[in-house]
């Protein structure tokens, strides 16, 4: 069996300083000079569970040991899906915080989940579906923590929520909602000014550090066209 893990962080584009949602793709093969990029992973041991796996190849392979949170996402298992004979792949998905910056190997990078490039197999496929849980999961439960900083402002939450969402999010309507569900709360502390100088603004945390349902709101909905 084939585990491989889709992990999510919104980065800081260099180009435009704007946060996107990034998955962390390695340049697996090269086919008439273009690029074939994966999903970090490999095979299954006889001697790990599926979760142990996935664990220990993104520790060994893409030095990822800050995961804030991993779930299984489903099963892969179309007799074509690779063109090397009927593989099973159990698809994981993995999230680590803005502010890790794990070492990766000269062939790995992060790439922008709206811009991918060509992938191997059904990988792109793989990517979609954990991208579909992470905004399902945005909307149901507290998963915006493993997403966060420790500390933060709710513009800089809000901010958060937007690059994964893909969509404008109202920082106020935001602030009530993950208050009211209990998921956020003031820690009573304040940002340091900024260059401009202006008020301090108040810094929140997640009340829980581990993925629990909350309840469903329509401020965390796609917007309807």
């Amino acid at each position: 069996m084939e585990v491989r893990v889709t992990v999510f962080q919104i980065r800081r584009c260099e180009n435009s300083g704007r946060l996107r949602l990034h998955t962390l793709l390695w340049e697996q093969s090269r086919v008439d000079d273009v690029s074939l990029w994966s999903l970090p992973g490999g095979w299954l041991r006889d001697d790990e569970n599926i979760q142990e796996s996935a664990e220990r190849q993104l520790s060994e392979k893409v030095d990822v040991h800050s995961l804030s949170h991993l779930e299984q996402l489903q099963v892969f298992s179309q007799p074509n899906r690779r063109s090397d004979g009927r593989v099973v792949l159990c698809a994981f998905m993995g999230i680590i915080p803005t502010t890790s910056e794990p070492t990766l190997p000269d062939d790995t990078q992060w790439i922008p989940v709206d811009a991918l490039p060509d992938t191997v197999a059904d990988h792109a496929a793989v990517i979609a579906a954990a991208q579909e849980r992470l905004l399902s999961k945005l909307g149901y439960t507290n998963l915006g923590f493993a997403l966060s900083p420790a500390t933060f402002t709710i513009s800089q939450l809000r901010k958060i929520y937007e690059a994964a969402l893909g969509y404008r999010v109202d920082a106020t309507n935001l602030q009530r909602t993950l208050q009211r569900r209990g998921v956020i709360q003031p820690t009573g502390n304040y940002s340091e000014p900024g260059d401009e100088g202006g008020r301090p603004a108040k810094l929140y945390a997640f009340v829980h550090n581990e993925c629990r349902v909350t309840d469903s709101s329509a401020i965390l909905r796609r917007p309807q066209n």
